[in-house]
C-alpha cells in the first residue's frame, strides 16, 4: 500500500507529510475522504495495527495549498502540539508565488481579517468591526522572475486564508488564487502557496525539529526547486 502523501518525518508520535494539492485534510461537504483518514487507514495497514489507529490533526492547510502538513500519533503529543499552537512556539515558513513584487522587498504586516461565511473569504477590515481577528505576519522576497515573485512567508497567528487575504491586500494576489484577485488558474486547480518548513520542539522528546517539504517539481515551481530559504 503507498502512501497517501510522500512522508516527511515520522516517529512513535510524529507523522509529517507533504500534502500534495487537492488533498483535503479534514472532512467537508464534498464527502471526499480527508488525508487523515487516508493515512489511518495506511498505518493500520503497514504496521497490522488491530484496533483503531489514533491520529490528530493540530492544524490544517487549504485543499489549494500543498506542503508540510503535521500529525500527532498519540493524545499527549496533540494536547502539546495544540499548546505549542497557541503559545506560538511552532515557525511556520511559506513560499508563495505572487503575481506582482511587493514595493519592499521585506515587511511585516499587522492587520485585521474578518471571514464571510457564506462565500468562505476573508477580508481585510478595521479592528474595530465586528468579528474582527488580529493577523500578523512577515514576507521577504527570495526571487522574481519577468512574471512572478518568490516570497517566503512566516505567520505570526493562524487565521482563515490568511496569507492569501493579506497578500492579496498589498497589491500581490498568488498565482492561481482567483479567488483573491489572481488572473488564471491553474492546471491543477491549486495555487501556487506552499508550506515549505515547520520548526518546532520534538512535544515529548524536546528535541529541535526542522521539517522541510520540496516544492513541486513542476510548473512555475521548477525555477525555485532548488533555491535555499533565507531560514538555512
Amino acid at each position: 500500500m503507498q502512501a497517501p502523501a510522500p512522508i516527511l518525518y515520522e516517529d512513535n508520535h510524529l507523522l509529517a507529510v507533504n500534502k500534495q494539492v487537492g488533498q483535503i485534510v479534514q472532512g467537508d461537504k464534498t464527502g471526499d475522504t480527508p488525508l487523515s483518514e487516508l493515512f489511518k487507514a495506511f498505518i493500520k495497514e503497514r504496521d497490522a495495527k488491530p484496533g483503531n489507529v489514533f491520529l490528530g490533526v493540530p492544524h490544517r492547510l487549504d485543499r489549494p495549498v500543498s506542503g508540510v502538513l503535521l500529525f500527532a500519533k498519540t493524545g499527549k503529543a496533540l494536547e502539546r502540539l495544540n499548546a505549542m499552537i497557541r503559545d506560538r512556539k511552532m515557525r511556520k515558513i511559506y513560499w508563495a508565488l505572487t503575481r506582482y513584487e511587493p514595493l519592499e522587498p521585506k515587511g511585516h504586516l499587522v492587520q485585521y481579517l474578518y471571514k464571510n461565511e457564506r462565500n468562505n473569504k476573508s477580508y481585510l477590515c478595521e479592528a474595530s468591526r465586528q468579528g474582527a481577528q488580529r493577523a500578523e505576519l512577515y514576507y521577504e522576497r527570495l526571487g522574481r522572475s519577468q512574471t512572478y515573485t518568490l516570497l517566503e512567508v512566516e505567520l505570526c497567528t493562524g487565521r482563515h486564508h490568511q496569507i492569501r487575504a493579506q497578500l492579496a491586500g498589498m497589491g500581490c494576489p498568488i498565482q492561481g488564487d482567483l479567488k483573491y484577485g489572481d488572473k488564471r488558474s491553474n492546471p491543477d486547480g491549486g495555487i501556487s502557496l506552499h508550506a515549505r518548513y515547520l520548526y518546532l520542539n520534538h512535544p515529548v522528546g524536546g528535541k529541535p525539529l526542522l521539517i522541510e517539504a520540496p516544492v513541486p517539481a513542476k510548473g512555475m515551481w521548477a525555477c525555485w526547486a532548488s533555491t535555499p530559504s533565507a531560514l538555512l
